[in-house]
């Protein structure tokens, strides 16, 4: 394993990190200040127009639709690639995702932040050429936004087939009822369309029972009932809403890959965006540590720079480690989904994703720590990062599930074989 960025991704991460620090670093605070105005004025779910204005200029640089995976330029248009002109591997993707993790804006200035590009990619690899055209295009083209429904509010959604929202096929429509939540997107005012995960048939085996559905967010039966915080803060412009789901009736040719493929398109979609998640969490973690260590050594108190009062050096030190230890952890990751394949990577999957939530935290916290009361606040970035790593424990699978699937593997290789095996 070679974890050295080929050219054309360290050319990449150069002009990221060049865009952020000359472009979005200098407006993100100010961004945050106007969000809160319009949030005491009722106008917060509508983007401010420097975003717009920053994903011109990143367009206009080539650093559009990152994400893209590579291997499908056959089926995108050369208009919404990046720079480069093709896709990149989940290995190559995964530097400039770290990049991009140390701003709030940059995910969605450079058309890389979920859940779009998961639900663009769940089109890429698995749309029919009418759906990638209906939505796809619009979607790598930054004119429509997306969500992402699958969550349930009255099951233990950390077990996806215990959901209750059916959708029922009935000649060439499909009737979908139900209630979702926590789905990620819908708050945009330019969110056009659902990926809406249902249950189709009860009887087919535990796997093939469920469909991702494409539902237009103007279709009658289409209500979002509310938006929900997250420990009181609502990720504006996108947000996670409840929705509600009242006879809503589509084409059949709106089922992504036909009835019944929802959880293998979702382990498709799932392993790449783990890499996603987890590479902008190291980001994150990269920029509270260097925040906790300006601190640190900028502040005094009994005499000495904070750096050198109660154990603040082995804290530094031991996040510095943390951090190391799980982008190595993620890059191996990426390196098994683009060699192996998503079956040859499931544990590892597991495991960045109960590791580096928890990793990012813990150095949030460390950094809150040394800011003090003023860490808890609006004027430095570290309370809602908390908050986002936190959540990261739950969104796409809570840690106890991503735990069972590293145990289930590890067992796996001393239990005694069957004469089957």
């Amino acid at each position: 394993m070679d974890f050295s960025p080929s050219p054309r991704t360290a050319d990449l991460c150069e002009r990221v990190a060049l865009f952020i620090a000359a472009e979005i670093m200098p407006v993100e605070q100010e961004y945050g200040r106007k969000l809160a105005q319009a949030r005491t004025a009722g106008r917060q779910w509508r983007p401010l127009p420097v975003l717009n204005e920053l994903q011109v200029k990143a367009r206009a640089e080539g650093l559009w639709n990152l994400f893209l995976p590579a291997g499908y330029e056959d089926v995108l248009d050369a208009r919404y690639l990046p720079r480069g002109g093709a896709g990149l591997s989940n290995a190559d993707y995964a530097p400039i995702a770290e990049l991009t993790g140390r701003s709030f804006l940059a995910p969605m200035v450079f058309n890389c932040n979920a859940p779009d590009s998961g639900n663009m990619e769940v089109l890429i690899k698995y749309g029919s050429a009418t759906q990638r055209e209906q939505w796809l295009d619009p979607l790598l083209d930054g004119r429509i936004r997306s969500a992402f429904a699958m969550t349930e509010p009255a099951v233990a959604s950390s077990d996806a087939t215990s959901m209750e929202t059916t959708a029922t096929v009935s000649g060439d429509h499909v009737t979908v009822k139900g209630r979702k939540w926590w789905s990620t997107g819908v708050g945009h005012p330019d969110c056009d369309i659902l990926l809406v995960m249902a249950l189709t048939d009860p009887q087919a085996p535990r796997h093939a029972r469920h469909s991702m559905v494409l539902i237009p967010r103007s279709t009658a039966g289409v209500s979002v009932e509310r938006m929900l915080p997250t420990m009181g803060i609502y990720d504006e412009p996108g947000g996670h809403g409840e929705i509600s789901l009242t006879d809503v009736r589509v084409p059949l040719a709106n089922v992504i890959a036909g009835p019944g493929q929802a959880f293998a398109i979702g382990q498709g979609r799932l392993g790449p965006g783990r890499v996603h998640h987890c590479m902008r969490l190291i980001g994150l973690a990269e920029s509270a540590l260097e925040l906790g260590c300006r601190r640190a050594l900028s502040r005094t108190a009994f005499g000495k720079p904070l750096a050198d009062l109660g154990g603040n050096r082995e804290r530094i030190a031991e996040a510095r480690i943390a951090i190391d230890q799980a982008r190595l952890l993620v890059l191996h990751a990426a390196w098994l989904l683009d060699t192996q394949g998503t079956d040859g990577a499931v544990a590892e999957v597991s495991q960045i994703k109960a590791v580096v939530p928890k990793m990012a935290q813990k150095v949030i916290d460390m950094a809150i720590q040394l800011h003090g009361a003023a860490g808890l606040s609006d004027d430095f970035p570290l309370a809602a990062a908390w908050t986002h790593a936190r959540a990261l424990r739950l969104a796409d699978g809570p840690d106890e599930v991503h735990l069972g699937v590293v145990a289930a593997y590890e067992l796996r290789k001393y239990r005694p074989k069957t004469a089957d095996e």
